[in-house]
C-alpha cells in the first residue's frame, strides 16, 4: 500500500499552505481510495458556493484519475440547515448516479465567515 499527500497542480489550490487537498491510498492492485479535504467556495448564495465546491471536487478528482461517480462517501456542512434543499437541487445536478453514503451536518460557522457550505468526499478508483 502507498499513501500519497499532495496538491494536483490542475485543480484549485488550498487556501492554506498547512493541509493537503488529496490523500491517495493506493493498493497492490491499482485501486485506490482518495479521501478530498473539505472544498469551500466563493459566491453569494448557498447555490454559487455548491456549484463552485463540486466543481473543485471535480477538478481534483479528475486529477487522480477519478470522477463524480466515483464518490463512495460525502460529508456536508451547512450553516442553515434549513437551506437543505438547495443544496441539494445543485448536489443532485452533479452526483447524478446512483447517491454515495452521506451524512449532513449544521455548524454554527465555517473557518472562512463568508462560507456557507464545506463538503468533503472519499471515492474509490479502480485500476487503469
Amino acid at each position: 500500500m502507498q499513501i500519497t499527500l499532495g496538491n494536483p497542480a490542475s485543480a484549485p489550490q488550498p487556501l492554506s499552505p498547512y493541509y493537503s487537498q488529496v490523500a491517495r491510498i493506493e493498493h497492490a492492485d491499482g485501486c485506490a481510495l482518495l479521501f478530498l479535504s473539505g472544498q469551500i467556495a466563493e459566491g453569494a448564495t448557498l447555490a454559487e458556493q455548491t456549484r463552485g465546491v463540486f466543481e473543485a471536487i471535480d477538478a481534483l478528482l479528475k486529477a487522480h484519475g477519478a470522477s463524480l461517480a466515483d464518490v463512495v462517501n460525502i460529508r456536508t456542512y451547512l450553516t442553515d440547515i434549513g437551506k437543505l434543499d438547495e443544496y441539494g437541487t445543485v448536489r443532485r445536478q452533479f452526483l447524478t448516479g446512483t447517491p454515495p453514503t452521506s451524512m449532513t451536518f449544521e455548524v454554527p460557522r465555517l473557518f472562512r465567515p463568508e462560507a456557507q457550505v464545506e463538503v468533503e468526499v472519499v471515492a474509490a478508483v479502480r485500476p487503469s
